[in-house]
């Protein structure tokens, strides 16, 4: 079964210096139909303006990742963690007990576009912890390369829950394959561009709750990158 989550349906506020989009429930946000989709809590698109953006803020018992599409982001957080998050970079900050954080964009003249997403932990009171790795291009380019995962391999980062996150980038008619193995499930989110997944046809924003399904056919339709979540 998919059920398909319009990038047009998501909550959406423009702040100015912010424009965000939410697939699901977020902040004063609220959508009972989608409140997040099994430990997968959050997922913000994000545009900063240049010059822009989140002042120090508190996080705890949450699995935060970062994947910038365009720009760079630079954090900084009270572990002592600063950094410059760029395209092909995955960031995975774990906030457990507490942490404080700032994401501001590294630029003073151009946006910084990224995806925000947020993973419930496997467990209250872990040991706050901070971790990024880049991924050459060419390693996502027609397949789906294991970015992170609570079991990680291949250089992919640790994420604390039964969760693999895969990315990949497709041409047009480039295609992909994933076994969903028995009580699985996916989450499907079209980061740019155009695929058809089992016959749905998603584009750039688009989102697809996925179970019951024992292998998923992402096609390409022209230069594309999504984010295939497999979930427990």
């Amino acid at each position: 079964m998919i059920q398909t989550r319009p990038g047009s349906d998501r909550g959406h506020a423009n702040h100015g210096w912010l424009d965000t989009y939410h697939s699901f429930s977020f902040d004063t946000y609220r959508d009972p139909h989608f409140m997040g989709f099994r430990d997968l809590r959050v997922i913000n698109e994000d545009r900063v303006a240049a010059g822009a953006g989140f002042p120090t803020h508190p996080h705890r018992d949450m699995e935060i990742l970062t994947y910038v599409l365009e720009g760079a982001l630079q954090h900084k957080d009270s572990m002592g963690t600063g950094s410059i998050i760029r395209p092909g970079e995955v960031q995975r900050m774990s906030a457990g007990t507490g942490v404080t954080h700032s994401e501001q964009n590294a630029s003073k003249s151009e946006a910084v576009h990224l995806l925000q997403i947020w993973i419930l932990p496997e467990r209250k009171g872990i040991t706050p912890s901070y971790e990024q790795k880049r991924f050459d291009r060419s390693e996502l380019q027609g397949r789906l390369r294991l970015v992170a995962a609570g079991v990680p391999t291949g250089g992919a980062i640790k994420i604390h829950q039964d969760v693999s996150l895969y990315a990949s980038a497709l041409s047009a008619d480039q295609i992909v394959k994933h076994a969903l193995t028995k009580d699985r499930y996916a989450w499907l989110q079209v980061a740019r561009g155009k695929v058809v997944l089992n016959g749905h046809e998603l584009t750039a924003g688009d989102g697809a709750a996925i179970s019951v399904e024992p292998e998923l056919v992402i096609q390409g339709q022209d230069e594309s990158e999504v984010l295939l979540f497999d979930l427990a």
